[in-house]
């Protein structure tokens, strides 16, 4: 089974396996902010209607849409 961002739960923890992103200009916004691949990430919170994710990473939070993080394989 295939474990997403976006169906992790707030406080959950993980580590990025692989991101699945198309559109090119996007995927490099998203590596530009420090989602690579190998860092470990934690949901820190969830809006109410699922989207956006708050998340942390590399010491600092970060908000990216349920779109994006349907994207995002974590182990």
């Amino acid at each position: 089974m295939r474990n997403f961002l976006s169906n992790m739960k707030k406080g959950q923890s993980g580590v990025i396996q692989e991101m699945n992103i198309d559109n090119l200009k996007r995927k490099i916004h998203l590596l530009e902010m420090g989602l690579t691949v190998g860092t470990k990430i934690k949901v820190k919170k969830i809006a109410p209607t699922g989207d956006p994710i708050s998340i942390e990473l590399r010491g600092y939070e970060l908000c990216i849409s349920k779109k994006d993080a349907s994207k995002i394989r974590v182990i």
